[in-house]
């Protein structure tokens, strides 16, 4: 999974993008460049403000707070805000263009950004108003922020934003695949990886944990995040606790998207806040959007599959109609019909309801029998089996989707599970959870679920995947290893937010696979920690029971008659 370099690669395309359409008139602006704001703890801050020229007057501020520099462009974050009549601000993680060695990636939000904000409290431009917006690491910034809420504070907009631990660096206690290159080639700014070091990890059967000795190149922060495979509180010190949650009310405006690959952090976040407190002015947009489109402007044709005309919406001019609307007064955003608000696919339709408990009305449960997803437990006790075989480099176990929509659902040495053709139409609104049933010769396995639909025409549409460690499946903060052949239950419910229209004569199909290939973490199933592993721990094959007792919910919106 290569989801962390195509967080920073997303962000690079903001910058070349949207630096184009800013006004390229640098004479309306004043600007002020590597600004040093200080912090309690002493470590300086690198900023950019940006100011109009013709605003001589306090305004309120907007301020970009981001973990990348990538030079000149940076300051266009900025500019966007001035154009709006704000001071814009563009804020840098700790080290960031001062010190590298005071880097330190989300473990000093909580304070630094509070100290910026006083800051720009107490600047004479400033109206004693500030709000933040951003994206992906600055999404989570925002909610590090609001651990302890600075009284300037007066509104964020997380949009894709990251939940350390939870879904970034790794999802449902499973790594990214190229957690490795993030730092090394964003941050460090050292030589990249080589593009097959991947390959060479996964012919040689190496530990994941050696990937940066094998790319000669030590990465300390791949090393650090690799200690800490529960989530644990290193993590959990990162996000607001359930006290903290209670006490954020302050308004906010959250966006994601049904592939974005931090939609399962960005829709936590909403939960637990409006669990904690409830009275949390918070909204919440969702819709056919990918980590890009679910901050800024989406593409009309993502990976094959031509979205709806209504949900072209660019989602940076929502974030900011939401800070006009709250620094300014100015109306409420139109789309805001509710606090969830979601993109029906196939509809051409914005459904708005108060929660996320009222997107559904129904729920259909099948069963994984004989390759069938059928409505009904099975009456007779069976399985289907699978065998992986860790020490085999010549075969993979994979899991790969081109584009949404493709004509052919390759296997990959998995299970596919159909139901029979559908006998009318409904919406799959919301998350599928389940529970697997598995007998095991190991103590361990990383597994994939991928949730399709088998269109009338043939085609298959790619709809949500689930991938997440079987000794964490009960409990995501404590490894609970498996028992060799016995009968253990799976339980899993993280998975990410879909809503769809499924046609009449289509067919819900499930790839149900383990992980081995060289772009994921492979879990050899011997007990040891994944990541010290390596093709010694495979001894034999890994064998699979997969019983029919185990079934998977779909939640729907089902029209009444």
């Amino acid at each position: 999974m290569k989801y962390l370099v195509y967080l920073f690669t997303a962000w690079v395309l903001q910058v070349e993008m949207y630096a184009q359409q800013t006004n390229t008139n640098e004479s309306v602006y004043i600007i002020q460049d590597s600004v040093s704001i200080p912090t309690r703890c002493g470590i300086d801050i690198s900023a950019i403000i940006v100011r109009k020229k013709t605003n001589s007057q306090p305004l309120p501020v907007v301020l970009f707070y981001t973990t990348y520099y990538q030079g000149k462009t940076d300051d266009f974050f900025a500019k966007l805000s001035a154009n709006r009549d704000y001071i814009g601000i563009v804020a840098y993680a700790r080290g960031i263009r001062t010190s590298i060695k005071e880097y330190a990636p989300y473990e000093h939000e909580g304070t630094d950004v509070y100290d910026i904000i006083d800051w720009i409290s107490k600047q004479s431009w400033c109206n004693g108003k500030v709000g933040m917006y951003g994206g992906s690491y600055s999404g989570y910034s925002q909610w590090a922020t609001v651990k302890n809420i600075h009284p300037a504070l007066k509104t964020i907009v997380p949009q894709v934003a990251v939940m350390p631990g939870f879904d970034a660096p790794m999802e449902n206690n499973v790594p990214y695949g190229n957690i490795l290159g993030w730092a090394n080639d964003n941050i460090y700014k050292n030589k990249p990886y080589d593009r097959g070091l991947v390959f060479e990890w996964f012919n040689k059967g190496a530990s994941f944990r050696s990937l940066d000795s094998l790319g000669s190149q030590p990465n300390p922060i791949f090393q650090k995040w690799l200690q800490h495979p529960d989530y644990d509180s290193y993590w959990q010190s990162m996000v607001p606790t359930p006290q903290e949650y209670a006490e954020i009310n302050i308004p906010i405006l959250s966006t994601t998207g049904y592939y974005d690959g931090s939609q399962i952090g960005a829709i936590q976040y909403f939960k637990l806040h409006n669990k904690y407190n409830k009275n949390a002015n918070h909204y919440f947009v969702i819709g056919p959007y990918d980590h890009w489109g679910g901050q800024s402007k989406p593409q009309k044709n993502l990976m094959g599959y031509e979205i709806d005309p209504v949900a072209n919406i660019n989602m940076r001019e929502l974030a900011f109609e939401w800070l006009d609307y709250i620094l300014k007064n100015k109306p409420k955003p139109e789309l805001l019909k509710d606090k969830v608000n979601y993109q029906v696919m196939g509809t051409n339709e914005w459904k708005h309801t108060p929660s996320l408990q009222e997107i559904n009305n129904d729920t259909l449960t099948f069963y994984l029998d004989h390759k069938i997803l059928v409505n009904q437990k099975p009456k007779k006790k069976e399985f289907e089996k699978q065998t992986v075989d860790f020490k085999d480099r010549e075969s993979q176990n994979n899991y790969y989707t081109p584009e949404i929509i493709f004509d052919t659902l390759n296997a990959s040495n998995g299970l596919i599970y159909k139901t029979i053709p559908l006998e009318s139409d409904f919406v799959i609104s919301g998350s599928f959870t389940g529970n697997l049933f598995a007998t095991i010769n190991k103590k361990d396995m990383d597994i994939s679920m991928a949730l399709y639909e088998l269109l009338p025409d043939g085609k298959y549409f790619f709809l949500t995947r689930y991938v997440g460690r079987a000794s964490y499946a009960k409990d995501n903060t404590k490894r609970q290893l498996l028992k060799p052949n016995r009968k253990e239950s799976i339980p899993f419910n993280n998975t990410r937010f879909i809503s769809k229209n499924i046609s009449k004569g289509s067919q819900l199909v499930i790839l149900l696979n383990i992980n081995k290939h060289p772009f994921e973490i492979i879990n050899y199933g011997s007990g040891k920690p994944v990541s010290e592993e390596n093709i010694q721990d495979a001894e034999e094959p890994l064998q699979i029971k997969w019983h029919n007792k185990s079934y998977i919910k779909i939640p729907i919106w089902k029209h009444k008659e």
